[in-house]
Parts: C-alpha cells; sequence; structure tokens
C-alpha cells in the first residue's frame, strides 16, 4: 500500500505490504508488519546503523561513504549476522536512521521479533522482517527526540528494567584466563572496605567451555569463592557463556544431541574464540533448555552467585534457513530468567537488543575495552579496543531507559596500560553516562594516588545530562565525545604515569 504520512511538519511517501495504515502514537507513528520502504529526500544524508549484538559496529556515516560492517568472514560470524551483510549497502539490524543537512532526523525501528533488518540509500530507507514480523516505529524530527521516543515504544512493548548492578569489579582485564583461587582470595580481601558492590569471576574458572565445573586451579570449588566474596561484603558474580560449547568440550562429545546442526547433519559454528570455532547448542530443544536451566540453577542457588555475565549469547539466534531465530534467543534468555530468579541480576554480552527486553538487566554495548586506543594491525571496528568500546557505547546510550548499557571496564592503574590521560577520561566519564561502572585493577596494582582516585570516582554520584549526540554534562562540566569518535584525540599515545 502507498501512503504519504506527515511527520514534524513534513511529508513522507512510503509503501508497505501490510495491511491497514499509518497509526499515530507519541513522537511519530506505527506502521504495520510486512515491509516499508520510505522516499525520504534527505539525499546523501548520515546512515545510523545499529549492529545485531553487543559487539557489532554501531554509528553514523554518510551514505555516499562506505558501509560500516565487519570486514573479516570469522569474526563477522562472532560479531555481527553473517546472514545479512552487505559491502555495498548501508545497512543494520532493529532499527536505523537518517540525519539530513538540516539537522533533522528520520528513524524508522522495530517493535518486535523476527530478525528485522534495514538498508538504506540515497532516495529509501527500508526495513522488513525475516518472516511475518511486527509494527514499525516512524519518526522525524530532532535526534535526541526520535530515539527517546523509539525507546518509550519499546519500553511500552517489552518494559524497561529498573534493577542495577552498581559498582563491578571483575577479573578480566587483569588475569584473562590466568585466574586462580589463590590470587581471587587475595584481590577480595584487598577489595574489602572498597566501594563496590559486585565482585565477578570471569573466563579461567571452568575447566572447559561448555563444561562448567571448576578445574584444577579451583580446588575448593566455586561455592566456597562465592562465599569468600559475600562475607567480604560483595554480591558475588560469575561468567557464563551458557549457550555455546567448545568441540572437544565433554558436552559436546558425550551429548552430541544438544548442539544445533545444519541439513548435513553437520554441528553449526556460532562463532570464533579461544583459538578456534565454537558450537551453539539447539536451543529450539527441549532437552537443551533443562540442560541450561539446570546449570543456571546450579550457579545461583548452589554455589550463590547472584550477578552473572552471560557472553556469547547470540549463539542462542544463529542462522539456519526457516529457523526462528529471535523467538529461541528469547525462549533460552526465559529459561535463564526463570532459573535463576528475579532478583538475580543478568547481563549479557553478545546479546541482541529487542529480544533482551525485559529479560536482560544490562546490555554491553560495545566490543571489549583493552588498555590501549587502537589496534594498528586491525581495521576492524568490533576489535577489542578502547576506542571501538567507545564508539559503539556512546552510539547506543539512547537504549539506557530500556536496559542498563554496560560500556564495559575503566582503568586506574599505570601498570600494562597504554591509554592518555584524555583516553582514561573519556572510558570513565561515558561509563558515568551510561551508569554502569566496571573496574578490573587488582588494588595492589595501584599506586596510593591512583587507589585514592578510584575510590573518590567510585563514591561520586554524578547529575547526567545529554546536551547532543556526542556532548553530556556531567555535574556541569561539558564532555564531548566526538573528538574520541572521529580518532581526533589531539593527543600522543604514552602510558600515564
Amino acid at each position: 500500500m502507498a501512503e504519504l504520512v506527515q511527520l514534524d511538519g513534513r511529508p513522507f511517501a512510503l509503501q508497505h505490504s501490510g495491511e491497514g495504515t499509518a497509526r499515530p502514537v507519541p513522537g511519530g507513528v506505527l506502521l504495520p508488519p510486512g515491509r516499508v520502504a520510505i522516499l525520504h529526500g534527505l539525499g546523501d544524508a548520515s546512515f545510523y546503523r545499529h549492529g545485531q549484538n553487543s559487539w557489532s559496529p554501531c554509528g553514523w556515516r554518510r551514505l555516499s561513504d562506505p558501509p560500516l560492517r565487519v570486514p573479516h568472514p570469522e569474526r563477522l560470524v562472532t560479531a555481527d549476522d553473517p546472514a545479512f551483510d552487505d559491502p555495498a549497502r548501508h545497512h543494520g539490524s532493529a532499527v536505523a536512521a537518517l540525519r539530513g543537512d538540516d539537522g533533522r532526523t528520520l528513524l524508522l525501528g522495530a517493535l518486535g521479533l523476527d530478525t528485522p533488518r534495514l538498508v538504506a540509500d540515497r532516495d529509501t530507507l527500508t526495513g522488513w522482517y525475516a518472516g511475518g514480523g511486527d509494527d514499525w516505529f516512524l519518526a522525524y524530527g530532532d535526534e535526541l527526540e526520535v530515539f527517546r521516543a523509539y525507546a518509550d515504544r519499546l519500553a511500552d512493548r517489552f518494559g524497561a528494567g529498573t534493577r542495577r548492578a552498581g559498582n563491578v569489579w571483575c577479573s578480566w582485564y587483569a588475569y584473562y584466563e590466568n585466574i586462580t583461587e589463590t590470587q581471587l582470595a587475595k584481590d577480595v580481601a584487598d577489595l574489602a572496605g572498597l566501594p563496590f558492590d559486585v565482585v565477578q569471576i570471569d573466563d579461567g574458572w571452568e575447566e572447559l567451555v561448555g563444561d562448567w565445573r571448576p578445574n584444577a586451579k579451583f580446588p575448593s570449588g566455586m561455592r566456597a569463592l562465592a562465599g569468600r566474596i559475600a562475607d567480604a561484603g560483595f554480591t558475588p558474580g560469575l561468567w557464563l557463556a551458557p549457550f555455546i560449547a567448545l568441540p572437544h568440550s565433554r558436552l559436546a562429545i558425550e551429548h552430541p544431541e544438544l548442539l544445533l546442526r545444519d541439513a548435513s547433519g553437520r554441528p553449526v559454528e556460532a562463532g570464533y574464540n579461544w583459538g578456534g570455532a565454537y558450537y551453539a547448542l539447539d536451543l529450539d530443544r527441549a532437552d537443551a533448555r533443562t540442560h541450561v536451566a539446570s546449570l543456571i540453577r546450579t550457579v545461583v542457588h548452589e554455589w550463590g552467585f547472584r550477578y552473572l555475565k552471560l557472553d556469547f549469547i547470540n549463539a542462542a539466534a544463529a542462522h539456519l534457513p526457516g529457523r526462528d531465530r529471535e523467538r529461541i534467543y528469547r525462549d533460552a534468555l526465559r529459561v535463564v530468567r526463570e532459573a535463576a530468579g528475579d532478583d538475580v541480576y543478568l547481563l549479557g554480552s553478545g546479546a541482541i537488543l529487542i529480544p533482551s527486553l525485559g529479560l536482560l538487566d544490562g546490555l554491553r554495548s560495545g566490543p571489549d575495552v583493552a588498555p590501549m586506543w587502537d589496534n594498528y594491525a586491525s581495521i576492524d571496528p568490533s576489535d577489542a579496543t578502547a576506542r571501538n568500546a567507545v564508539v559503539n557505547s556512546v552510539h547506543r546510550v539512547w537504549q539506557s531507559p530500556l536496559i542498563e548499557v554496560d560500556p564495559d571496564v575503566v582503568y586506574f592503574r599505570s601498570k600494562l596500560n597504554l591509554l592518555t590521560p584524555q583516553q582514561l577520561q573519556w572510558l570513565r566519564d561515558l561509563a558515568d553516562v551510561c551508569g554502569f561502572r566496571a573496574i578490573s585493577d587488582p588494588p595492589s596494582w595501584l599506586t596510593a594516588p591512583e587507589l585514592e582516585e578510584l575510590r573518590d570516582y567510585l563514591d561520586a554520584k554524578p547529575v547526567i545530562r545529554q546536551l547532543s549526540r556526542y556532548t553530556f554534562s556531567i555535574d556541569g562540566r561539558e564532555v564531548d565525545f566526538a573528538p574520541a569518535v572521529s580518532g581526533d584525540t589531539g593527543a600522543q599515545l604514552y602510558p600515564i604515569s
């Protein structure tokens, strides 16, 4: 059906395949399910690209510029949607927007599951679902206002999270997989008295990804470690990747029926990490969901962890023809939520926005924050660098009314740190903007001034106000992330002292 709609005093011609006509709602109009194409008339506008999962590139580019995308095929499987990649067209997932030269923004956002996809060129902005889909929200006007209106419409459909993680200490960026029970016992003792709410143990505690039992480095077991953390006054947190398994894990070898398989019967490679491919569980199977529920009950109700960092969860939505990907993903998260209970904080990494709403409490918003600004051997916008994390997260701040946005860790240490003072400040300011503060510095690594600076930062409760896309007021101090996004830092790369 062809239709003409008025948005903020401007007419837009559109065509959609659904039944019915545009219906006004606060901030814009609803369009019926199906495929929709809008003749935008904005010419060489800037295109807002929203990536499929936590690590997918997110940001603005001119339509005349090359599309923002993950360039490497193996990385694409992990960090975006390999079933929908186009090196020639500007494309994204869930929501897209165009900003014209007059400063106003046209936004088209999905309001349901079923893998919504969007593309744009100089003439049209087009969206469709993999299957029947759901409504679309269309808005035009001030950039911040149209994104806020879209978040409101999503909240109407899925609810908005209110639980907050507080100040989190995590083990990953100090030790990576080399954590031990002995070292963590020392760190927990050193953290006592510091203003942290959560102490979260990251990857390296398990026998193998897929085999979620403590390895030989944790002889006392995970219940004892959770008790030690709780006794020190913190909420115990644990990293898990419950929807995947490595090919040589006992789960994959002894229970191959739980693995997602393609038409030829081969296990689906859902991504690449730990030196090779990992498999996805077939979470459309009742026995695979039972396996996940049992794992979560063990971790929460037997071991005592009350904060779960759920990683690589986009594997639940691995692509196979005809598979209802986002429904399966959401059903799997619902299993986790019901097994954990409503009072356990669930943080998703590799998470997909719309089907996570109302189930997860927090959402990682970018790749890992390595203690370096750029990787000069890589042009991958999903690579683990501080700049990529800042760029992704600042472009997802609009999601904050829906779910807690996790920009990943900030640093206070000078040890093993190649970030400049300005780059460190951007990380800290962005964490304040998002309201999610996580740190991975062991207290023993910090000098006395660094430890005092950390304490002051965690104790502060700044008042935040967004002024424009990249500028914010933090307790009256104006912060501009535009140079971080553009790469024009105006500073030499040297470690702080």
